[in-house]
């Protein structure tokens, strides 16, 4: 049996006889790169499936299902229960780095994810963000953010606090905590006490919108009936912080939020200040990868993000959401298609869904 490639050139497997030794070993890496059909059954099945080998010159090979579909051939009947087998593992594999990367003192490097786990780099990785949504660097980041708030939140000191979040020396805290918290660590702790946070109240064709933006980005964008409201839910997410009104370059940003408000296919080309657990973060950012006029369910989602039993938890991340639109968890209904469930109610929800299906069909 001709031996199998190393890994680098294993996953381009360049000619049949890779893909066959591929099979041979019912490689996982290789079912995202071709699939196998057999000429004297009619079916098709991925490389690491468990079906019985069929002899080497029975054996065709094809790009993807598609291709094999419409060369006449069917899928195997073991090819279900394979995916699930497949998803399984990978989901299992995923879940053990997530919690080495939650239970080491520092983030491990991704060579040492990956030997854990007994893949390759570059596999590790893409089955990683494929999962969850998230690079391994970006879960470990979100991770420690997440730490370091819950530290800050508890008696000690804020040294206590960086070194339970896995920092090994007050300069690399300090360099990384600006981007986690938006503020520095001890305006954090006393609720945004001296943090300055610049917003305007305006008016869009969704009623009242808050603009918001901390040192990192836009925090906030919130729409309404009565614009008092938004401000006081502005100063209970931050009580001690410095809020000041908008001065006229401000209020140029605001006037570019509500244009994004009212074409939101138009894109936002400002940095936002995204603070959540690392769970959050995975569904929001699974959340900006939906396109305007495309609707998902929260199962949809939760399955996106590798948690398909946490589509409670997904509807909650939707609600907890502060950055309106920008962050599209009105895209986001129910498994039969209802609207409901949106933080600034469902006639906006509505509505944005609406515009962005006619922007979409003109």
């Amino acid at each position: 049996m001709k031996p199998l490639p190393e890994p680098a050139i294993r996953l381009a497997y360049l000619d049949d006889d890779q893909r066959w030794a591929a099979v041979q070993a019912r490689d996982p890496a290789a079912d995202e790169h071709f699939v196998y059909a057999v000429k004297t059954t009619g079916i098709y099945c991925r490389p690491s499936s468990s079906a019985r080998l069929p002899r080497r010159e029975n054996v065709e090979f094809f790009k993807n299902a598609a291709a094999a579909e419409a060369a006449g051939y069917r899928a195997s009947r073991r090819a279900a229960s394979d995916q699930t087998t497949a998803a399984a593992q990978r989901a299992a594999l995923v879940a053990q780095a997530c919690r080495l990367i939650e239970t080491s003192e520092t983030p491990p490097s991704l060579d040492v994810l990956a030997a854990r786990v007994g893949l390759s780099p570059f596999h590790f990785h893409r089955i990683f963000k494929r999962e969850t949504g998230l690079t391994p660097k970006a879960y470990a980041n979100a991770h420690r953010a997440a730490r370091l708030r819950q530290g800050l939140s508890l008696p000690g000191t804020i040294t206590d606090a960086l070194y339970e979040a896995g920092f090994s020396s007050n300069s690399r805290f300090y360099d990384a905590s600006q981007a986690m918290l938006g503020m520095r660590p001890r305006e954090y702790r006393d609720g945004g006490h001296n943090a300055q946070i610049r917003f305007a109240v305006g008016q869009c064709s969704l009623g009242a919108i808050l603009v918001a933006q901390s040192q990192r980005g836009i925090c906030a964008i919130l729409l309404g009936d009565d614009p008092d409201a938004l401000v006081r839910n502005l100063q209970d997410q931050f009580p001690k912080a410095q809020l000041m009104g908008g001065d006229g370059r401000f209020e140029q940003l605001v006037a570019q939020v509500v244009g994004f408000v009212e074409a939101p296919a138009l894109g936002l080309n400002l940095p936002l200040d995204i603070r959540g657990t690392a769970f959050q973060e995975r569904v929001w950012q699974a959340l900006c990868e939906i396109p305007p006029g495309i609707t998902v369910s929260y199962a949809q989602v939760a399955q996106r993000i590798g948690s398909p039993k946490a589509v409670r938890a997904v509807a909650q991340a939707c609600g907890a959401n502060r950055i309106a639109v920008a962050i599209p968890c009105h895209r986001v209904v129910r498994r039969d298609g209802d609207i409901s469930g949106y933080r600034w109610g469902v006639e906006r929800k509505r509505q944005l869904l609406q515009r962005e299906a006619q922007d979409a069909e003109a």
